[in-house]
Order: C-alpha cells, then structure tokens, then sequence
C-alpha cells in the first residue's frame, strides 16, 4: 500500500483509480453474488424436470453452503500474506480475476467434477483478489483524508451494483433457463471484471505495489522494521473489532441460507398474478445500498464535522444493533405462517431494510478503519484477516440455519436478533477504552477547511 495521491487525474473529487476498482469489484461480485443467489437453490431442487438441480437436503445444502462461504474468506489470509510478502497487492488482484474467471468458467459445465473444481477456483481467486483490492482503495488517500471512509462507500456501492444486477439477472436465468447457464452468466461478469482492471492500470501505478522493492525508502524500512508500541495497540484494537465483525456477519448471511430457503418454501411471493422467484430477493439488499450508501455516508460525515461521536467503532457498534433488529421482522414473519400457513413478503424487504443500513454502518467503516490503523507492511494480512474472519460469521451463519431444521426458524430469528442488540449494547461500555488505543488516528480528520470541502464537493457529484 502506498499513501502517495496521484494528483494528476480526479473525477468527482475522488482519485480516478477509485473508479477502476469500482467497476472491477462490480463485476467480481456479479460474478460471485450471482453463482451465490443460485447456489443453495441449485443443491436443493429436485434432481429430475425440466431444470434439475442435485436434489439435495436443505441441511446438505446449508452445509456445503456454510463451509464454501467461509472458505472463500478464509483464503484473503494467505492472499494477504502473498501480496505483502512477495507480489503486492496490484499483482495479487490480477491474479485473483485469472482465477475467477477460469473458476465461474468451469462451473458452468454440468459435471460434477467441474462443479467441485469451479468452486475450488473461485476460492482461491476470492482470497487473492479481495483483500488486496481493498486495501489499494486505502492507498488513494493520505492519512486523515476524510474523503477515505466515503471512498469506501462509493467503493461498497459499486459491489452491490454487481450483487443487485446478478441476483435479478443471475438468478432469473438460472433458474427459469437453467442452473449452469446463471453459472456461465456469472463467469462473463467476472472475465468483464478482468478487462477492466487490466485497462485501468494506468491510474494505478502508484498504490498496491510490493513494498520490498518501492521507490519510497519509507516504505522499504517499513518492510523490515518492528511494530512499535502504538503500532500494536492499534492492532489490538482491530483484533477486538472483529468480534464485532463475526456476530455481524454470522447473522448477515443469513440472507443466502435460511433467509433464501425461508422465501422458497413459506413466503407468498405472487404479486399482480405473477410469481416472484425467490432469487431475486436477494437483490433487495443491494438495491437499497445503492438508494442509501451516500446519504448515510453523509449522515456520519457531517456529525463528524460538527464534533459529535462517529468514530468507526461507533458506527460499527450502531450497524450491528440495527441489523440485529431487522431480524425481528422475521419473527414477525415466522409467526405469521404458523397461523395462516404463508408469511407476506413485507416481512422481507423490512428485515433487508434495517439489514442493510446496518451493513452500511459497518462493512464500508470496517474497511477503512482497517486501512487506517494496520501497519504498512501488514495491511493486505489485516485486511486478508478480516475477511476471514466474514469467513467464519459465514459457517456460524451456515450452522445456525442447520439448526432451524430441529429448533424452527421463529427461535433462530428472534435469538439472532436479540443476541446481536445485547451484544452491540455491551461492546458500547468499552467502545471508549478501545479508542484510546487507536492513539488518534481518526481525530485529525476533517480538521482543515480544504479536506472539508472535498469531502463536499465529491457529496455533490
């Protein structure tokens, strides 16, 4: 990671880069969120018909489900590991877009050799590409820049444009025309994604370069040198962050397990004589991110600027507890078909609603803070933590719909939502403490009048 800013190219107030990896990461997640909308309902539908699936259980299907998701995550360790320690993270993304596309590819051939064989791919090109490109996106802006954190957001709603686009169009095709055709749709998202990352190296010249052999004798000694003490303070504090990040995300993935076979089998999803395919529903999520991304990015910079609490792990803290409400919606839902035998689907769009403003207060956050405090010769393997650490609120998401299958889904969703709001409630008493021990790295933002308004003038394009 580099903290240099190319000053020679903006667009909206932003680096230009920023918009490279924008619509690289677009189709990246097309290509993931669309295999990902179709995946557990591929394993569960009946292995003979006009479209067949593998005919699997729904515990089988969870399962499989569960330790894919946290697979994919789990690799952005060693991905961070190789990007920091041998190719730096530019390199490291290309090689992860190779891989994808080789990966969705592969998928959709209808063998299972090939399916196994996909799935092995995308993991691993997961792990190469995700923390690395995340981390470049860090690289754009000088430390203290309070453009970062709405960078982050512009950076996140660029991934759920893919996710929104894939799930309607992804999920439609698969299962209307036939599994591995949404698998092969999803394998063009991502060689789209390649094409345009190799464009757009140009303006990327200056961020995600191995830091072994940079130009910036600051970052060669940062390479070698040990952490200092307020270095691993703020390491610390990652670490206890991503506590939060597990119960977060072990309650959030709901949405391609449970949640997807929850719309499939109970909710009534006929709407003016036409039934709605469960899959689509997974695009509610990403379209009400792109509705609300700036305006809660706003909403946090502006109470940044006039002095009151918006540190990260506040907003983290906030996230948490009102996705942890949504699922209350749930409750509501559940109860509702056990008294008249079908749920409505405003159940749904509810519980995504609060699900996604609680995601937008922490994912696009979680990131950034990241990229603040983790050492420069450990930001890809923070970063690679981190989404292994989504990793495993994956399997936990996984093994709790398992569970549904003996407890029911009215006791899953109304713990999952009360868990989540005691839990955010008690990591409030030591929010403070933990700030401490950032030492300041998010006081000086927004502090001049110029970063002030940049941060303006890039709200209003």
């Amino acid at each position: 990671m580099s903290n240099n800013v190319a000053t020679e190219k903006e667009m909206f107030g932003h680096p230009i880069g920023l918009f490279v990896l924008f619509f690289t990461e677009m189709w990246e997640r097309f290509s993931y969120y669309g295999m990902r909308a179709i995946l557990v309902l591929y394993l569960v539908s009946q292995s003979t018909g006009d479209n067949p699936g593998l005919g699997w259980s729904n515990g089988e299907a969870l399962a499989l489900y569960g330790w894919y998701t946290m697979m994919v995550y789990v690799m952005s360790i060693p991905g961070g590991i190789i990007a920091d320690k041998l190719l730096g993270q530019r390199k490291s993304v290309l090689l992860g877009c190779i891989l994808l596309v080789a990966g969705h590819g592969i998928l959709a051939v209808e063998e299972m050799w090939a399916f196994y064989t996909g799935l092995v791919l995308i993991v691993l090109g997961v792990g190469m590409l995700k923390p690395n490109i995340s981390t470049m996106v860090g690289g754009l802006y000088k430390q203290g820049d309070i453009r970062r954190d709405k960078g982050f957001t512009i950076f996140y709603i660029g991934i759920n444009l893919g996710a929104f686009l894939s799930s309607l169009i992804v999920g439609y095709v698969g299962e209307v025309h036939g599994w591995h055709y949404g698998f092969g749709l999803a394998g063009i998202g991502m060689l789209l994604g390649l094409g345009v990352y190799m464009y757009g190296q140009r303006y990327l010249q200056h961020v995600g370069g191995f830091i072994g052999t940079s130009k910036s004798k600051a970052e060669r000694e940062a390479a070698s040198k040990p952490l200092t003490k307020v270095e691993k303070d703020r390491i610390s504090v990652l670490l206890i962050s991503f506590l939060l990040v597990v119960v977060f995300w072990g309650a959030f993935e709901q949405a391609g397990g449970l949640m997807n076979i929850y719309t499939l089998e109970k909710t009534n999803r006929m709407f003016m004589g036409f039934e709605i395919p469960a899959s689509v529903f997974q695009s509610i999520n990403a379209m009400f991110i792109i509705f609300f991304g700036t305006s809660i990015a706003l909403f946090w910079a502006n109470r940044k600027l006039k002095g009151k609490v918006s540190s990260s792990l506040f907003k983290m803290i906030i996230g948490l507890i009102i996705m942890g409400a949504g699922f209350f919606f749930m409750t509501g839902a559940t109860a509702q078909f056990e008294a008249t035998g079908s749920s409505a689907m405003y159940w749904l769009v509810l519980a995504y609603l609060f699900h996604t403003i609680g995601e937008l207060c922490l994912s696009p956050v979680a990131l950034s803070f990241i990229t603040k405090l983790a050492p420069l010769k450990y930001a890809s393997i923070m970063m690679g933590l981190y989404f292994a650490v989504t990793g495993f609120g994956s399997k936990l998401a996984g093994l709790l719909g398992e569970w549904s299958e003996s407890l029911g889904e009215y006791k899953i969703f109304t713990g999952i939502a009360v868990f989540c709001v005691l839990f955010g409630v008690l990591m409030f008493g030591f929010r403070k403490k933990l700030e401490v021990l950032t030492h300041g790295i998010e006081d000086s933002e927004g502090s001049t009048q110029e970063e002030a308004e940049g941060f303006e003038i890039a709200d209003n394009s």
